[in-house]
């Protein structure tokens, strides 16, 4: 199916070849946090039809015999015991029971065990503590609900804990930040499994955003009332989506928003949680992202589009920033492991 933007030819991509094991085994325990295990099954556990039979597989694993309770007095029946690790190419922990709470060494046994097989370990929230307690983080960074992660760089000090960002991706460990951060981390996972459009399409199901890029802020301090500011600032995001090649300042883009320079970068900042900017740079690369993975424009006329001038720009960020080469990150998405359905 294609479609026309920006007079660019759009192509869905699909996988010839499935993920090499595309089962998704979340856990559950008692004291289950619902919300978080609800942010599992909604991603990965929904029949989706549309995306045809290569889709992620879904299963439940309780670290406890027999029936379990959730958060709220939900009674949870499971697919089975920690065996389903052993068949897991993802497993998710999706929150823990607390902070201070112990976490069973058999469930750290599992959890090492399926990891050193190649399966990835996502943990949503407080789950972190159950990565960490296994020893799976050590060395590596880490992020959690603000509230906890003073706590978690104390009991790990192996753990280089990021306390401002919504998740990170270590490759086969990844974390994420407070409840909602969730569904950030797992549609990046979707997006790194099966590219941009399989994550729009989730993320148009679920009614949110479909890129937050890991290192945004998790809180901001102070905010500007939504209401207000959503009517003042809504119009510029809305122009700068439309316009990433145009050139931008400060002083014009307080102006097209009728504020002095010193209040919009308040403002901005305060509802963004970053620079203009910086936010601009990257709606820049992710607007890159999709071309190079759904048009066949050239590197030099994708940077041409999106606003960065030239390639050598374009090349200069997009390593900075995605620790690769628009090349290397378009050879991914057409080396054989998708076609072109025009």
């Amino acid at each position: 199916m294609a479609e026309m933007t920006d007079n660019v030819k759009i192509m869905t991509i699909v996988r010839d070849t499935p993920l090499q094991n595309p089962l998704v085994v979340a856990l559950a325990y008692d004291g289950l946090c619902t919300f978080e295990f609800g942010v599992a099954v909604e991603v990965f556990g929904l029949p989706r039809p549309e995306m045809g039979d290569n889709w992620y597989r879904f299963a439940v694993a309780g670290i406890e015999p027999g029936e379990l309770r959730a958060t709220g007095g939900i009674r949870l029946a499971v697919d089975g015991g920690l065996s389903l690790l052993e068949q897991a190419g993802t497993i998710i922990v999706p929150g823990w029971r607390g902070a201070d709470a112990p976490v069973p060494e058999e469930l750290c046994t599992a959890l090492r065990a399926a990891h050193s097989r190649g399966a990835r370990i996502m943990s949503i929230c407080s789950g972190v503590f159950v990565l960490a307690a296994s020893g799976l983080l050590n060395g590596l960074q880490a992020s959690t609900h603000w509230r906890y992660t003073e706590k978690l760089q104390q009991r790990y000090p192996d753990i280089q804990v990021m306390p401002d960002v919504l998740y990170i991706d270590n490759g086969s460990v990844l974390t994420s930040a407070g409840s909602a951060a969730g569904i950030d981390l797992s549609l990046h996972l979707v997006r790194r499994d099966y590219g941009q459009f399989a994550a729009n399409s989730v993320a148009r199901r679920l009614v949110v955003p479909p890129h937050r890029v890991g290192g945004q802020a998790q809180f901001i301090e102070q905010p500007i009332p939504a209401a207000y500011e959503s009517q003042r600032l809504s119009p510029l995001f809305d122009f700068l989506q439309s316009h990433l090649a145009d050139e931008h300042t400060v002083e014009s883009l307080a102006a097209f928003i009728g504020m002095s320079p010193r209040t919009f970068l308040r403002r901005f900042a305060a509802t963004t949680g970053t620079t203009p900017s910086r936010w601009l740079l990257n709606m820049r690369l992710t607007r890159c992202r999709d071309l190079l993975e759904s048009s066949t424009l050239s590197i030099d006329d994708i940077a041409e589009r999106v606003g960065f001038g030239s390639a050598a720009t374009l090349r200069h960020h997009f390593r900075a920033k995605l620790s690769t080469t628009p090349a290397a990150y378009r050879k991914a998405f057409t080396s054989g492991n998708e076609k072109m359905i025009t």
